[in-house]
């Protein structure tokens, strides 16, 4: 039985508490923590829970009874909680984004390894029956090479959303729609893509004069074989509508799930390949519906993999792949550059200091 503290008692902390709840043969919730304990105390009556309230995580951390903590808090404290969460023996899963720089990121996984301990990373949108299964179809290959991408991770947020005291600011919340709520389909674009080689893009705020941050960011990827990936990101779109679309040599197939192939006529005009669009239909179709979805099915997890050393499936390393390709967009936007991966330490955004002297504030606060 793992015992499980949460660190962070805001907007998604439920899903956090809702997640570890469906597996009660597994895991309890033994500790809430919050520098305003009052919202902990307000949690804990909601959900029953049987739990001690701490004002602090440093001394949550003295709790030896403690397994596996999770990080709910603003992304620019991430880092210092997980790091000390981890040296202190503590198994981590923290939200998205992983942190506010590679350098914060780089660290976690250091303190993971030396302390053997796992890292996890929020990326619930992975743990859907869609997803999972667009990406047993790609794996198949029967798409061919995947010669273009689309990305349209579209949202919507009226001008009071920022009005939040940490919300569009490049110093608490690390970036605007690209980081906070983009970063989920960049986290199964390059789960199912891979990195690419170079990416160029531009930001700018049309809609948000209370923030700092960008409200949409339009990038080109380019990987080696000259395919290209587009991503946009954004919360000025009515209608949130998002979906991924994968147009390979033979087919194109997408989440939500549409699939169309073609072939060559003489002339060099399509003709619908009926034959391939149903190989790659009973594909998608034809595959177990998860059981655990969203948070529950990350948290299942992540507790099967301390518990039965299952393998994790978003580990440190991809919880940084996705901010480094997030880092890129804002390195190539800001210095006006298209930027080469990886990213290394030379990188002029490597380092949360590194990004705050080089972001454009779109307002000040």
């Amino acid at each position: 039985m793992l015992n499980v503290a949460i660190v962070g008692t805001g907007a998604i902390c439920p899903s956090h508490i809702k997640g570890y709840l469906t597996f009660p043969g597994k895991c309890r919730i033994v500790a809430l923590c919050d520098i305003y304990p009052d919202k902990a105390e307000r949690l804990k009556e909601e959900f029953l829970l049987d739990v001690s309230i701490y004002d602090n995580y440093q001394d949550l951390l003295k709790n030896e009874d403690v397994d596996l903590i999770s990080i709910c808090t603003p992304p620019y404290t991430h880092s210092e909680i997980a790091i000390g969460s981890l040296n202190a023996g503590k198994h981590v899963l923290v939200e998205k984004p992983m942190a506010s720089s590679l350098e914060e990121c780089d660290s976690m996984n250091e303190a993971a390894k030396k302390n053997q301990k796992l890292l996890s990373v929020i990326a619930q949108n992975r743990f859907t029956t869609p997803m999972m299964n667009l990406k047993n179809v790609l794996d198949t290959e029967l798409i061919g090479n995947i010669l273009h991408t689309q990305v349209d991770s579209y949202w919507w947020r009226g001008h009071s959303y920022y009005d939040l005291w940490w919300r569009g600011t490049w110093e608490k919340e690390g970036g605007g729609c690209t980081l906070n709520h983009a970063v989920h389909h960049i986290d199964i674009f390059q789960w199912m893509r891979g990195i690419p080689t170079e990416v160029t893009a531009v930001i700018s705020n049309t809609a948000h004069d209370n923030a700092e941050v960008e409200d949409i960011s339009i990038a080109i990827a380019r990987y080696a074989d000259g395919s290209l990936a587009q991503i946009t990101s954004s919360v000025i779109h009515h209608g949130e509508e998002q979906q991924l679309i994968f147009q390979g040599e033979k087919a194109r197939v997408s989440v939500p799930w549409k699939v169309k192939a073609s072939v060559s006529k003489e002339n060099g005009f399509p003709e619908e390949n009926s034959e391939l669009e149903q190989k790659l239909t009973d594909v998608y179709e034809n595959q177990s519906a998860l059981v655990y979805e969203g948070h529950p099915g990350q948290i299942n997890n992540m507790i099967n993999a301390i518990n039965n050393k299952e393998p994790l499936l978003v580990d440190g390393i991809q919880g940084r792949q996705t901010l480094e390709l997030i880092t890129a967009i804002y390195q190539s936007a800001n210095l006006k550059q298209t930027v080469s991966l990886p990213l290394t330490e030379k990188s002029p955004f490597y380092t949360r200091k590194g990004i705050l002297s080089s972001v454009n504030h779109f307002m000040k606060r």
